[in-house]
């Protein structure tokens, strides 16, 4: 299993690939919620999201024949993103599988950073199918976009930064997805402060790990369109990793609706001068709904901002 020391290595290779997001106090959000709140603005990331983290740290533990065969993943398209960057710093070959559910500009730009796109079927199921064959009849390596420790030990390094720009802090509200990110920021906050409470939060429609933590199992949950889509997608009914470590290592799951999504993408920009995609304005989008009331101060991340531009225009654009 995941140990905090696994993200301390991560951090050494890691960061000398990536930028130090920065964290900063909200006013308006403090206000609104009653609490002193920090955003950690990891929608400036290089490649817009979190997943440059874990993707590097996997790559960089391959080894040489492993490197030489390439690797293939699974991406609602920022896994990809971050896969064909790591990819290409390290002159690896690379193929992404994706349905064809996936917003064209995260197609475009997981192609511009050298990898391969494959767009399978309507669903991840069906392009896991063709990730699988490669794997196997290819030889090439499957790098998750959650459930493989050393894509959540990068995703710990979040964690590390966070204690280290707020190291009094009482809440963290993390995006809830296939659980890579929750998990890794939450072993490492946790191991530096005992008592920090991790929320998670996920959207209202095919939240896969919520169902399977209710359920006590990972289960197929149908996977439905959202603003949020970086958050959609199975967890695997053979998961190994996060399904345990979101059990013990996350505290609460609140759920948000798509107009709260919307809602949280407009604020965003227009309180924090932010540009986010829907899975980076949840956390924003929970607190602003009081779906879990902080005591004490408290930190949103704001994971990612690859959102179709004119998209976001309409959603900013639109009356709060």
């Amino acid at each position: 299993m995941l140990l905090f020391e696994d993200i301390v290595r991560a951090e050494k290779i890691v960061s000398k690939h990536i930028i130090t997001t920065p964290a900063v106090h909200s006013k308006a959000l403090s206000e609104a919620v009653g609490e002193h709140i920090y955003l950690k603005l990891e929608n400036q990331q290089i490649t817009g999201s979190f997943k440059i983290r874990g993707a590097i740290n996997a790559i960089s533990n391959l080894s040489p024949a492993q490197k030489k065969a390439g690797v293939v993943a699974l991406s609602t398209g920022n896994h990809g993103r971050g896969l064909a960057f790591a990819a290409n710093l390290m002159k690896i070959r690379c193929i992404i599988c994706m349905s064809k559910l996936v917003p064209n500009n995260k197609i475009e730009g997981i192609k511009a950073l050298g990898a391969e796109v494959r767009l399978i079927g309507t669903n991840q199921d069906e392009a896991q199918l063709e990730a699988d064959r490669l794997s196997i009849e290819e030889g090439m390596t499957y790098v998750s976009p959650f459930d493989n420790i050393d894509v959540i030990a990068g995703q710990g390094t979040l964690g590390l930064e966070i204690h280290q720009q707020i190291p009094k802090l009482n809440f963290a509200f993390v995006p809830l997805s296939g659980g890579g990110l929750i998990c890794g920021v939450s072993r490492a906050l946790k191991s530096l402060n005992r008592n920090l409470k991790v929320i998670g939060v996920s959207m209202d429609r095919g939240a896969a790990m919520y169902e399977s933590q209710k359920a006590g199992k990972p289960i197929f949950v149908k996977e439905e369109e959202s603003l949020a889509d970086a958050l959609t997608g199975g967890i695997g009914l053979d998961n190994k990793y996060t399904f345990e470590l979101t059990k013990q290592l996350v505290d609460e799951i609140v759920l948000v609706s798509e107009k709260e999504i919307a809602d949280g993408i407009h604020y965003a920009y227009w309180h924090e001068s932010q540009i986010v995609e829907g899975a980076g304005a949840v956390a924003i989008a929970a607190l602003l709904n009081k779906k879990f009331k902080p005591n004490g101060p408290s930190v949103a991340l704001m994971c990612g901002r690859n959102i179709n531009m004119e998209k976001h225009f309409s959603l900013i654009s639109a009356k709060s």
